[in-house]
């Protein structure tokens, strides 16, 4: 590098974020640019020790998780001015559903229906909520069961859905993954009567969850999973993981993508997206989240923040770095045997074989000549 400065990445997040395997991987890649070298706090540093005695860093990769002191990294932000890849500020927004629901319907992407029950609320307009069998009433808004009820804090997992008496009654109550269960069903029918919710109309759809990934507004990587509401039991490979399958979006998924990213400031950004009746519908908003398992991603992943950090960068610190001109790679892969391709993509173009015989004679004619 004949001494030229390198452009210092932080990762700041709770031990168990910032050394995971997906972070492992993507760090491994992006130090793998000339140009770039990064950084991991310690867990004893952000917790214990002040703000000025975090490491000097030119660019920021910081995310609330259980524990962590979002607001000392804020400040450490203020103090030292570094590149910031996900927007601090905007992530008080993202652990509560109420305000992640304000903002998705401010820029115009398309949420549930639903109404919000402030029980911390002096005004009897937000914490009203009348039950019968088959629907509640709150704030005065309807919703007929099966309907959906979250708590308000994104940190609170516990999401209930409620069956109408017809289909036996009763709830599905969903949580963080524990072993192989992910909900458990009950035969309470009665709302929560204590603590604030977003109630919201249940979505049907196949049976999936689609979870989507986006680094900077113009990737997105979509999977889909089991979804939790079926029966809670989680579906594993042989090795023991979570299955998900790769889903292709649609434009219009792609734009949701690009608005979600935009709007909460979170270039490193998961979702959940609801595909029911044709229509594509956010229901929840995850800020910094990696996807497991996917050489491809972890390869993008990098690729994209490096260019983004090395074009932000690289003219304030005078480093002699141009976005590098790139046909697509091959798709290699490294494996206990070495490298070897990897296949993407099938494309089949089947015809069935079941058809009508077209009564067609055919004659072999021969002139005597």
């Amino acid at each position: 590098m004949n001494g030229s400065k390198q452009v210092i990445v932080g990762i700041c997040a709770m031990e168990k974020k910032s050394l995971s395997k997906p972070m492992k991987e993507i760090l491994t890649r992006l130090e793998e640019f000339e140009y770039i070298k990064t950084l991991t706090f310690s867990e004893d540093v952000i917790l214990n020790g002040s703000v000025e005695e975090w490491p000097l860093v030119d660019c920021l990769i910081a995310f609330h998780s259980k524990g962590f002191p979002l607001e000392k990294a804020i400040e450490y932000a203020k103090l030292r001015k570094p590149y910031i890849i996900n927007n601090l500020e905007m992530q008080y927004d993202i652990q509560d559903r109420r305000s992640v629901y304000k903002t998705m319907e401010k820029e115009g992407i398309e949420i549930p229906r639903h109404a919000i029950l402030n029980r911390d609320s002096d005004d009897p307009a937000q914490n009203t909520i009348v039950e019968y069998d088959d629907h509640v009433e709150v704030n005065g808004v309807t919703f007929n069961k099966p309907f959906v009820e979250k708590p308000v804090s994104a940190e609170d997992h516990n999401i209930f859905m409620y069956y109408p008496t017809s289909a036996g009654g009763g709830s599905q109550r969903l949580f963080r993954k524990i072993g192989s269960r992910s909900s458990v069903y009950s035969s309470e029918s009665g709302v929560r009567k204590t603590g604030s919710y977003i109630y919201e109309d249940f979505m049907a759809t196949d049976g999936t969850d689609v979870k989507v990934y986006t680094v900077g507004p113009d990737y997105a990587h979509a999977e889909a999973r089991k979804s939790p509401a079926l029966d809670g039991k989680v579906e594993r490979d042989c090795e023991g993981k979570e299955v998900r399958y790769p889903v292709i979006l649609s434009n219009k998924e792609k734009l949701i993508a690009r608005k979600v990213c935009l709007a909460f400031k979170q270039t490193v950004c998961g979702f959940d997206l609801l595909r029911a009746n044709g229509r594509s519908i956010v229901c929840d908003v995850n800020g910094f989240s990696f996807v497991k398992n996917s050489f491809k991603y972890y390869d993008d992943c990098a690729k994209i923040l490096g260019n983004m950090i090395l074009r932000e960068l690289a003219p304030t610190l005078h480093i002699p770095w141009n976005i590098p001109f790139q046909l697509d790679d091959p798709p290699i892969v490294p494996t206990t045997v070495g490298k070897m391709m990897e296949l993407r993509c099938v494309v089949g173009v089947i015809r069935h074989g079941d058809r009508t015989p077209k009564q067609k004679m055919k004659l072999e004619v021969r002139h005597p000549k």
